[in-house]
């Protein structure tokens, strides 16, 4: 766009009294110079028109404040991804979609009021829920950096999925790496561990949370500064190829385990065929499980390893062993391992029969490159099972107010800019609670999980935003319908002399304004986006509309 046309027409709008371009505004020596304007001039509100201030707002505060300002005195006007983004190649109506949103920016902040922020103590303690790989390393993580941690597992057991898992396809041993990442959660002196435990309340705010858990028989409350959610997930139990009436019929866990077991059954035997895909990528499971390709790859190289003679079929809709995965999947090409593909509506077909006077398993596929069906009989038949959510969830995202996606896994806040918080905060999520994943990457979450969750418990203090909403206790009717919408939990009815009325309780309140929507009497408004600030932006927008019309 033409940002010094731009410029030239800000400087007309009424009520700005500066005006300038300025290449990188959210630099440091910008941000400066924005300070000292705002003293030099005497200015008693700022607009900055850039990019999105989901990046770049808190930013912008800490410059007001710097230069003297409420830091609720900042409008930002996003010229970028509303505009010159999704009108590249029309400089002229960018330019012009430009004015009028800068136009709409200085009508709002001309109405904007300072709000007061305040600050919260921080409890020093952490409470990870789940204790597979991705909860313990989190713990563990936290731990060293001197915070105390409790750990809260619903099993009798730690270690999740995890202890089900013999190897990985790269040759890391896990049943090592878990023993060893077991002694160090029990031997730490921050870290009390409950097994055979179950969260049934939790209240409170980032920096105070207070959850109660029922083990043994006890209840206790432990209370805490953060919240790190690791509930892991489970093993989907197949309906179909037979599995549960023959014990030919196995799941790769269940496969991976009799291999390392050496069990004779499947090291000696002449033929395995593995199903991909089984429980997933369908109507009412929609998703891959992302772990499955590799999983089957890994255990086929492992049986040819053992057993070079072994015909090993693998057949599957789309074969996802990314990155550096793929060259096991070329070494297993290489080694004679089959590959066959699959069409969605037209599965495999799975049938127990005798042949030559032996019992077998005949699996019937189509091969799309020959154009004709296969009738494979063999000695064992293993199927990817579909990683599925654990039967927890919806207990945990009710108790802490955190959102599951459509799958059935917890929704980050977002997924570039927030990958390991909850849109609450001071919720934090890792491992396969968030989504089906590779040791390495659940590993790595958790450490991440924990990095973000130190950046709270480091402080002595959190501060509270004051863009949050407040009700007109003579206008609310106590009707409800706010309290039915808020998913932070952040309104409470009390008892007044005219009866019961509403109540936002500030700290848990994020000001997203669906209460302020909902209510059928007005009696809730919201801070920094209150009606006649939005109507004005809207009789900003007037001539425009006008205009285009």
């Amino acid at each position: 766009m033409d940002v010094p046309s731009l410029v030239e027409y800000a400087s007309t709008l009424n009520n700005v009294v500066h005006c300038q371009e300025n290449l990188f505004a959210c630099s440091t020596d910008t941000a400066r110079q924005i300070a000292d304007t705002i003293q030099e001039k005497g200015l008693n509100r700022v607009v900055v028109a850039a990019c999105t201030p989901r990046t770049h707002e808190p930013l912008f505060r800490d410059t007001l404040r710097e230069g003297g300002i409420n830091p609720y005195f900042f409008e930002m006007a996003n010229i970028r991804e509303h505009c010159s983004w999704v009108h590249s190649r029309e400089k002229e109506d960018a330019t012009r979609k430009a004015k009028d949103i800068v136009r709409m920016s200085v009508a709002r902040a001309s109405l904007l009021q300072p709000l007061q922020e305040f600050e919260l103590p921080v409890d020093k303690r952490g409470l990870v829920i789940g204790g597979g790989l991705a909860g313990m390393t989190s713990a563990v993580s936290l731990a060293n950096q001197g915070f105390e941690v409790y750990l809260v597992e619903k099993d009798s057991d730690l270690g999740g999925m995890a202890r089900r898992i013999r190897y990985t396809l790269e040759g890391m041993d896990v049943q090592a790496y878990l023993n060893d990442l077991i002694r160090k959660v029990y031997r730490h002196p921050s870290i009390h561990v409950s097994t055979d435990s179950t969260v049934i309340e939790a209240s409170g705010y980032v920096g105070n949370f207070t959850t109660r858990v029922a083990s043994g028989g006890r209840v206790k409350d432990i209370h805490h500064g953060i919240t790190i959610i690791a509930t892991g997930a489970e093993e989907y139990k197949p309906t179909e190829y037979l599995y549960g009436k023959d014990d030919r019929v196995l799941t790769l866990l269940e496969l991976e385990e009799q291999i390392a077991n050496r069990e004779a059954r499947v090291v000696n035997s002449r033929g395995l065929v593995m199903i991909q895909c089984v429980g997933c990528r369908q109507e009412d499971r929609d998703y891959c499980s992302r772990v499955c390709c590799s999983q089957a790859v890994k255990n086929a190289l492992k049986l040819k390893e053992i057993n070079p003679q072994m015909d090993i079929y693998i057949i599957y809709r789309d074969v996802r062993t990314y990155g550096f995965k793929e060259n096991y999947y070329r070494e297993a090409a290489n080694r004679e391992v089959k590959f066959i593909r699959y069409e969605p509506d037209d599965k495999p077909r799975v049938e127990a029969v005798v042949e030559g006077g032996q019992p077998v398993l005949r699996v019937t596929v189509t091969d799309r490159i020959l154009g004709k069906s296969l009738a494979i009989d063999t000695d064992l038949l293993a199927l990817a099972a579909a990683v599925i959510p654990s039967t927890t969830r919806n207990e945990i995202s009710r108790l802490f107010k955190v959102p599951l996606n459509p799958d059935g896994f917890f929704l980050e806040a977002h997924v570039k800019l927030r990958p390991v918080d909850f849109a609450a905060e001071g919720v934090f999520l890792c491992g396969m609670a968030h989504y089906p994943k590779h040791i390495s990457e659940a590993i790595t979450q958790a450490y991440g999980a924990a990095g973000r969750a130190a950046t709270i418990l480091t402080r002595n203090s959190v501060v509270a935003s004051g863009a949050i909403c407040e009700v007109n206790e003579s206008a609310c009717i106590a009707c409800g319908a706010c309290q039915s919408v808020c998913k932070y939990g952040a309104i409470e009815f009390h008892d007044t002399p005219q009866g019961k009325k509403a109540r936002v309780i500030p700290v848990l309140c994020k000001g997203d304004g669906v209460c302020n929507a909902k209510c059928p009497t007005g009696a809730i408004s919201l801070k920094h986006f209150t009606d006649k600030e939005i109507i004005s932006q809207i009789d900003a927008a007037v001539p425009a509309l006008v205009e285009v019309s």
